[in-house]
């Protein structure tokens, strides 16, 4: 099991939910739709991740390629806003999708 891995996909699934709940804060909400659905996917995606690392499951891996997939792409999208919890959201997704990335190809 590993553990920093593991940390790393909760950071990113709690930054990710910070930022979806923030996105709803903002002025132009309408804007934000992309952010937020990628957000909330993001968080799912982590923790499904965190659920199949910690039980040793076969299809870890599988699941690990989906979740830096999806992270990579919820970063690329908090990139594009100039909002604090954005730009905090895009570095865990990024660190998180490398994390990943790491895993399965070990």
């Amino acid at each position: 099991m590993n553990k920093d891995l593991m940390s790393t996909l909760a950071q990113c699934a709690a930054a990710c939910n910070h930022c979806a709940v923030s996105c709803l804060q903002e002025d132009n909400v309408k804007m934000m739709v992309d952010c937020i659905r990628l957000d909330l996917d993001c968080a799912a995606i982590c923790k499904a991740a965190l659920d199949y690392i910690s039980r040793d499951s076969r299809y870890a891996g599988d699941i690990l390629q989906q979740c830096a997939k999806i992270c990579r792409d919820c970063g690329e999208e908090c990139n594009k806003h100039e909002a604090e919890h954005c730009k905090m959201c895009a570095e865990a997704c990024f660190k998180c999708a490398e994390a990943c990335e790491q895993q399965v190809n070990v």
